[in-house]
């Protein structure tokens, strides 16, 4: 997934990118449902990427990235 390999190339150290990745998880396992399997892979791309920026932002709460994002 190519979702998945942004989040885990990311600057971010290990701990960090654990946070990220469970965020992205939960988040999209919210959504995923509300898009046809065309959008499916862009969507999770644009979910990965708004993670990503909020994290960047200095916010790396589990529950507060999958809100915002």
């Amino acid at each position: 997934m190519k979702a998945r390999a942004l989040i885990e190339d990311a600057a971010f150290g290990p701990e960090a990118i654990k946070m990220i990745g469970q965020a992205f998880d939960e988040a999209r396992a919210d959504i995923g449902g509300n898009y046809g399997d065309v959008l499916r892979e862009e969507a999770r791309l644009r979910l990965a990427s708004a993670i990503l920026s909020i994290a960047r932002a200095g916010n790396l709460d589990v529950a507060t990235l999958k809100g915002l994002a």
